[in-house]
């Protein structure tokens, strides 16, 4: 009788540990100081809405570990390492910028732990394979809907300004791209790093181009600095840009400068100026309210809600793994690869997302809406 009451309670112990042993853990990194916080620090509000929403997989805990890489890549990438070796997590999150995301996944594809990135970045070459998705939409999607527009509006000539690294890249690669066959001509290729004050001489070389429009390829706070610099110096054609300027921060420092700049967003930043048959207006609304419960504020950015998208994309693909494999073994970041790889229809707020491998995107033109800006307020034009 006693022999099998010890076994009893042993059997009791062990399962009591595998159980609080078997937590999904979730290593988040994004920039909430530096020139990228103006993103980083919705993405963590994001991520914290996408926690209020769904903290469980069934019966699973989900543990959020955060990290500050404070816009450094190579402290996006120090964070990625200590998560993945000292934290055991089961899943990377992040990061703010793409060159700290490529940093990360390069961390993530050594040690094969899955890594769901809020920026637009391609996986890294790695003998291990593909163990990267990506959330937000791509460059040349988006871009496609601008270069569309400017048809529309007769824009023959056409001047670009970015970032100096791998995000002003994909935006201009994706201009070339879309423009390659038409009449518009692409006279410009400046460049400005993300931390600077001024662009007052690349601003003089675009205007001495005399383009009929401008698109940049910024992103935030820093992503104003080209418009100011074209308003003050009298510039009247049409102005673009990208779903990395959809940031009340952006908003904010270009003021009365990006007063009319065009940009292609994902719909939920426009959700209740949508008809109800959009399949992303009800988890829009959904991610509002949640965000409102984590953060005891109204969300009026983007990229608070890539980080839900990417929650509810983790969320699916758990769901399958765990059938598979537990936490926080070798097994399970194997089975959760494998199943957000095969990520069929899942509605989020900005998309609803296919994966499948060889492809790092899993959006198609649901995730795209044209934007304008007036009075200070998105407005849907397309």
């Amino acid at each position: 009788m006693m022999s099998r009451l010890c076994v009893g309670v042993a059997t009791l112990l062990l399962s009591a540990s595998a159980s609080l042993g078997a937590d999904l853990t979730v290593g988040f990194v994004t920039s909430l100081s530096g020139p990228g916080s103006s993103i980083g620090i919705p993405y963590e509000k994001g991520v914290l809405a996408g926690h209020a929403y769904a903290a469980k997989v069934g019966d699973v805990n989900i543990k959020l570990i955060r990290l500050d890489d404070a816009s450094d890549p190579s402290a996006a990438t120090r964070n990625a390492r200590k998560l993945v070796e000292e934290e055991k997590v089961d899943v990377l999150m992040g990061t703010s910028g793409v060159p700290g995301t490529t940093a990360m996944a390069v961390v993530g594809a050594e040690t094969k732990t899955p890594m769901i990135s809020l920026t637009p970045a391609p996986a890294p070459q790695h003998a291990n394979g593909q163990w990267l998705i990506s959330i937000p939409q791509p460059p040349p999607l988006m871009v496609a809907a601008v270069v569309d527009k400017m048809k529309k509006a007769n824009v023959k000539k056409a001047a670009y300004i970015g970032f100096s690294d791998s995000w002003g890249d994909l935006v201009y690669d994706g201009l070339m791209k879309n423009v390659a066959g038409s009449s518009i001509e692409v006279v410009t290729n400046e460049r400005y790093a993300r931390a600077d004050t001024s662009v007052a001489g690349q601003t003089l070389k675009i205007i001495a181009a005399h383009p009929d429009a401008v698109i940049t390829g910024g992103s935030g706070t820093p992503g104003a600095l080209p418009y100011i610099a074209l308003s003050q110096r009298g510039f009247k054609g049409g102005l673009y840009g990208t779903h990395a300027l959809i940031n009340p921060d952006f908003v904010r420092v270009g003021g009365a400068a990006v007063e009319g700049v065009i940009c292609p967003t994902g719909p939920v930043i426009v959700a209740e100026q949508l008809p109800d048959s959009n399949p992303t207006k009800k988890v829009s609304l959904a991610f509002r309210e949640a965000y409102q419960k984590a953060n005891n504020a109204l969300t009026t950015d983007a990229f608070s809600a890539y980080a839900f998208d990417g929650w509810l994309v983790l969320i699916d693909a758990a769901k399958r793994a765990l059938t598979k494999a537990q936490p926080g073994t070798a097994e399970f970041r194997t089975a959760f690869k494998d199943a957000m790889l095969e990520t069929k229809e899942v509605t989020g707020t900005h998309a609803v997302y296919n994966f499948k491998p060889g492809n790092v995107y899993g959006v198609d033109e649901r995730a795209r809406v044209l934007v304008q800006l007036e009075q200070g307020k998105w407005k849907l034009i397309q």
